[in-house]
């Protein structure tokens, strides 16, 4: 049996009563010290005020921020009611926006003042005219009929907007009674996050989650890295992101350890958190984990305290793995692979495996969930050395896509496996090795891009009759996004209008890092469009090395 049949805010209770003064959540740059007890009476207030201004059970609350405190509270806190977390990466612009915003069935939406360049107030009064008429909680708008509140994190006051200090105080002049209430009605079945992934066929989908599936997956990823109360977390990874919210967050909550987050990824911040909090533990991509080795002033910083840790995203380089170890004293870092619809880890390295292990690898199976690898033509289940697709079966599989029963049972068969779409192969000892992909995704630095997204939104664009969106090999990202494009009879649509038109509409992440026109693509027989071919393509185009061709492909 899995670990725990809690509900989130139940086992909150559970840590607060066996370590009250125990530290969760340190931010070490603003001097913020939550210990269990505190946060709880913190994210008991904020779901008072939640409920106070009309939001309850099954209800979806949008986040659109960076990794402030009030990230977390807000996470706990619509636990705590029954209400699902719908959390918005942070790179999206108003494209994305609008879409999760509408098909998620937003109640409210609480975002920050900004990320990096991107007005976040701006672009949702762009959206939400009504906004700046409205009184608080009575919203109507046109184009979101179901929102009715949005929540600035924060304390300054924003036309049409309620702000958390008032949420605070609502919450604080209202008795324990409606809480205590709905309490009794939670199950750990209840979806409780909802995180929106790409998919082939078009726009992102929402993956709904259990308190089931990610407090017992968060359990069993601490366990690979032999989590405990002494344990204190770096966490510089997106808390929009199940790195984050689950691998992170997850993982020390239900080992009573503390984390240390950092609320945008800057390699000097992660050193001088590390130091300054003695961190055990330390997450990133590998990108990030190069950042930190690579900055000049690396060697003034006392990691001693660091063990292990999570590197996922993206396979890691073997010097790099080596420096990690030695250098930042991460002799345990451990290396994780899923997707967020496993909530999101399957297989994990534990840390006493070989280098070669943690390189060359993803890890065995976590406890509870079973992996198979199946011939993606006949389903039949392969051995040892066989690639096929990856599919897995347990606690940690999702309850499914909103609203979108059909894609749910693309991915989801009769017997309950869910379909990776990922190619793997597994050696005698049970290590995972993915070996491609079965599905057209491209992974640019551990993200996850999808063409079929890029394509829809590019279809938009005058002057485009047919694209095709591919990986473009690459030696920072691994892959970048190249866009083929077919223009329309008279059209002089030019690369610069392409990337004009993409800049502030999607994630600049997703823009396409090449445009290359085309009068026609290479088909099948059967007229299905070849992609590798317009990558071959590009790299006589772009005058790409076989050599990274090939060890991308190879990587990927």
């Amino acid at each position: 049996m899995p670990f725990t049949e809690l509900t989130i805010g139940a086992f909150l209770d559970k840590q607060v009563r066996e370590r009250p003064d125990q530290e969760f959540i340190v931010y070490p740059d603003r001097n913020l010290r939550w210990t269990f007890a505190d946060f709880a009476a913190r994210v008991d207030t904020l779901a008072k005020g939640l409920l106070a201004i009309g939001i309850g059970k099954g209800d979806h609350v949008g986040i659109w921020a960076r990794n402030v405190p009030d990230w977390l509270t807000f996470m706990f806190a619509t636990a705590r009611i029954g209400a699902v977390l719908v959390t918005v990466n942070t790179l999206y612009r108003s494209f994305e926006l609008e879409y999760i915003v509408r098909q998620s069935d937003l109640k409210a939406l609480a975002l920050i003042d900004s990320f990096r360049d991107h007005d976040y107030l701006e672009t949702v009064n762009e959206l939400i005219p009504e906004l700046r008429t409205c009184q608080r909680g009575y919203l109507r708008s046109a184009r979101f009929p179901k929102l009715q509140s949005v929540i600035y994190i924060g304390q300054e006051k924003h036309r049409g907007m309620y702000n958390t200090r008032e949420l605070l105080l609502l919450g604080s002049q209202s008795d324990d009674g409606e809480l205590n209430a709905i309490k009794e009605t939670l199950s750990a079945h209840d979806v409780v996050n909802m995180q929106y992934t790409s998919g082939t066929t078009g726009f992102p989908k929402g993956v709904m989650l259990t308190h089931y599936n990610i407090l017992n997956n968060g359990y069993y990823i601490g366990e690979r890295q032999r989590f405990s109360t002494a344990d204190r977390v770096c966490l510089p990874v997106p808390l929009f992101h199940c790195f984050g919210c689950v691998l992170g967050v997850m993982a020390a909550f239900s080992h009573g350890a503390t984390l240390v987050p950092v609320e945008v990824f800057d390699p000097l911040m992660v050193l001088a958190a590390v130091q300054k909090e003695k961190c055990t533990a330390v997450y990133g991509v590998p990108t990030m984990f190069i950042a930190e080795l690579d900055h000049p002033m690396f060697d003034m910083f006392d990691l001693k305290s660091l063990r292990t840790g999570i590197m996922a995203g993206s396979p890691c380089p073997t010097e790099t793995m080596k420096q990690v170890m030695e250098k930042m004293h991460c002799s345990e870092i451990t290396i994780a692979y899923g997707l967020t619809e496993a909530s999101p880890v399957i297989t994990q390295t534990r840390t006493d495996d070989s280098i070669e292990y943690r390189v060359a690898s993803v890890g065995a199976a976590l406890p509870h969930i079973e992996v198979k690898i199946v011939d993606p033509e006949t389903g039949a289940t392969l051995g040892p050395g066989q690639p096929g697709e990856l599919c897995c079966r347990g606690y940690n599989v999702m309850k499914g896509y909103y609203k979108l029963p059909e894609q749910t049972a693309a991915v989801i068969d009769a017997d309950g496996w869910l379909h990776s779409g990922d190619q793997a192969e597994v050696d005698a000892n049970g290590y995972y090795r993915i070996t491609g992909r079965i599905k057209d995704m491209i992974i640019r630095g551990g993200e996850n891009i999808y063409p079929r997204e890029i394509e829809e939104f590019l279809y938009t664009l005058d002057g485009v009759r047919d694209v095709q969106v591919v990986g473009i090999p690459d030696r920072k990202y691994g892959e970048v996004v190249g866009a083929f494009i077919i223009r329309k009879d008279g059209s002089t649509l030019t690369e610069e209008d392409v990337q004009d038109f993409a800049r502030g509409r999607i994630a600049s992440y997703k823009k396409p890092r090449y445009v290359l026109f085309v009068d026609a693509f290479p088909l099948t027989a059967s007229g299905k469009v070849q992609k590798y071919k317009l990558r071959e393509i590009a790299r006589e185009q772009l005058g790409i090395s076989q050599e990274v061709f090939e060890g991308e492909k190879a990587d990927s």
